[in-house]
């Protein structure tokens, strides 16, 4: 049987609660919501917190809006809320489809984008839409918030910006009129982290691309996104050609290990695919056709 080494535990009653315990207990501390993620590797002993601090009484920090023209989502809202959300799926269809391939009912229940976000997994989904979407991150401290940007939150694999004293609270997406997004998954059964997945979104100006994202997970590029594929894509016509290439652009920069999931070669191949796939749902839906 595979347990935890020893652990204190404390449940926070507040965010303010929650960072107090955070400086007391010092880098050995961590805080739990969902905890997919954690207690397994607490289990495997591949982490050894001292201490947890238990989140889940933060409702405050369940939420999603729109506040100051972007969508503002609190770190401790579940992931069947963002499958649910009639406003995200107003905006961006990228989430309601990436959700639908993550875990199952059972964890999407209980785990929180914020929970996520800071596990930094480099196959994590979220981490490639909010890459995509050029989201930014709310953390909060005792002495203040500060934003980082999505695409620097990520500090390496299960590595974030995150102090030892500070709480990642919300992620902020902004609202593009006139976009469309898109998620593409390869997985080897229903649930399990990806083999390779991509999420775009494309605002077109008449049929030129204006602006776009690419968020790539479990391929090894660096902070989730491919931006010389944007970089190459932006002011050129949404055709299959130049969203082919954008494609091709993905499959070079992508760095992949070679693991049960699969071999390097593959998943160089299934990140060019997925990224023209998504694009091209994207562009599609961005001049309003249904896909």
């Amino acid at each position: 049987m595979q347990v935890p080494a020893p652990f204190e535990y404390e449940r926070a009653t507040s965010v303010d609660h929650a960072l107090a315990l955070l400086e007391r207990h010092g880098p050995e501390a961590r805080v739990i919501a969902g905890g997919h993620s954690l207690l397994p590797m607490m289990k495997l002993r591949l982490a050894r917190p001292e201490m947890l601090i238990d989140i889940n009484d933060l409702s405050d920090l369940d939420y999603i809006k729109i506040d100051s023209g972007e969508i503002a989502v609190g770190a401790m809202t579940r992931h069947v809320s963002i499958l649910d959300s009639a406003l995200l799926a107003e905006h961006y269809s990228i989430f309601r489809e990436a959700e639908k391939v993550i875990a199952d009912p059972i964890v999407r229940n209980r785990g929180t984008i914020g929970g996520s976000f800071c596990q930094a997994d480099p196959s994590e989904d979220l981490s490639a839409v909010g890459a995509a979407l050029r989201a930014t991150m709310v953390i909060r401290s005792s002495s203040g918030t500060r934003t980082v940007a999505a695409r620097d939150f990520h500090d390496g694999p299960y590595q974030t910006l995150v102090g030892p004293a500070e709480m990642l609270v919300e992620i902020r997406f902004p609202i593009r009129p006139g976009s469309g997004s898109a998620y593409e998954k390869v997985e080897r059964r229903a649930g399990d982290w990806a083999i390779a997945a991509a999420g775009t979104f494309v605002r077109l100006d008449g049929d030129t691309v204006a602006d776009c994202g690419i968020g790539l997970t479990a391929v090894g590029v660096e902070h989730f996104a491919c931006g010389a594929a944007e970089d190459f894509l932006r002011g050129k016509q949404a055709t299959a050609d130049n969203i082919a290439a954008a494609g091709q652009i993905c499959h070079d920069a992508a760095d992949p290990q070679a693991d049960q999931r699969g071999p390097v070669d593959y998943k160089r191949h299934l990140a060019r695919e997925l990224v023209t796939r998504a694009l091209t749902r994207s562009a599609a839906r961005a001049r309003g056709e249904k896909v």
